[in-house]
């Protein structure tokens, strides 16, 4: 997995491990982000999957069981989050802005092509593109759909009908940087990395997914940077922003649980515990809203944090 240095070169004040560094942070403009983005290019189609091919053949069933449920979950995502993303890049309040969320939608372009690779050169999903995320979809559970398919949905509409809705714009990026990729890809994400770097397999597939970690994080810093403008400017939308992930952290919760599981049962998979996987999402999530200003904290009337 890239270093805790590295990534946070990539802006996302999560990576920061010395919280009380936290209240000094002075977050990386849209401008610098894009600036970023053209400095780190990547290919998806040069990666090589032979030794990921022998890996894979030599894994267990039970393994490999739950590596598709992991990873379809990533393919399925990068294909939604890339449709459902016009709405956020027409509703720019500048053309640094602008630029840099146009570099996000290719990136999840990208993202998704990578996932597809790996499907179809190591997996051994036959067919198209779209017969792969059909068949990957299977896997999904009932949380991940309302999120992704109902909520996420609902959001860029409501963006593509009215750019200049400030609400629309703040759950828009609450429920996509914050919730999606904040506290669910990057979860995922570092789980699956540990995994695979611990057990020595599939250094093709951990190649790209590196990348779209380094992606990711510095997407996240984005919808920080934006909430903490938001939030400073108005009590308001301070008080969108909770309420939005008071609404999103329980379905969130059901799309982090495995087949098999109840929402809040204990389990293990890959050799990784359940109060790893939350431990680290919530820990996330909270580093980032102490920068932007707020806090899940109850609070009789106002969340935002002193």
């Amino acid at each position: 997995m890239a270093s805790l240095l590295e990534l946070t070169s990539q802006g996302d004040v999560a990576t920061i491990s010395d919280e009380s560094k936290l209240s000094q942070v002075v977050l990386m403009t849209p401008q610098q982000l894009y600036e970023l983005w053209e400095r780190q290019p990547w290919q998806t189609h040069t990666i090589d999957f032979t030794q990921d091919r022998e890996d894979w053949a030599a894994l267990s069933d039970e393994d490999k069981d739950h590596i598709v449920w992991f990873l379809s979950s990533f393919f399925i995502g990068e294909e939604r989050v890339a449709t459902q993303f016009n709405g956020l890049v027409g509703a720019y309040e500048g053309q640094s802005e602008e630029a840099f969320l146009t570099t996000q939608q290719v990136d999840e372009a990208r993202h998704a092509q990578h996932f597809n690779n790996f499907y179809t050169q190591v997996v051994g999903y036959d067919g198209s593109f779209e017969e792969r995320l059909d068949r990957a979809r299977e896997d999904l559970n009932d949380s991940f759909k309302v999120l992704f398919d109902d909520v996420l949905v609902d959001a860029n509409r409501r963006l593509l009908a009215n750019p200049g809705d400030m609400e629309a714009k703040v759950d828009y990026v609450t429920t996509y940087h914050m919730v999606i990729e904040g506290t669910l890809a990057l979860t995922g994400q570092d789980t699956l990395t540990r995994v695979f770097e611990g057990r020595g397999i599939l250094p093709g597939f951990l190649e790209g997914f590196r990348k779209i970690s380094q992606d990711e994080h510095r997407h996240v810093a984005y919808g920080t940077w934006f909430l903490q403008q938001k939030a400073r400017q108005d009590p308001a939308l301070a008080r969108r922003i909770v309420k939005t992930l008071q609404e999103l952290i329980p379905i969130a919760a059901g799309v982090l649980t495995p087949r098999g599981f109840d929402v809040g049962e204990e389990y293990e998979i890959l050799g990784v515990r359940s109060d790893e996987v939350h431990g680290f999402a919530f820990q996330a999530l909270t580093r980032r809203l102490k920068v932007i200003g707020v806090s899940l904290a109850p609070v009789a009337e106002d969340p935002v944090a002193a």
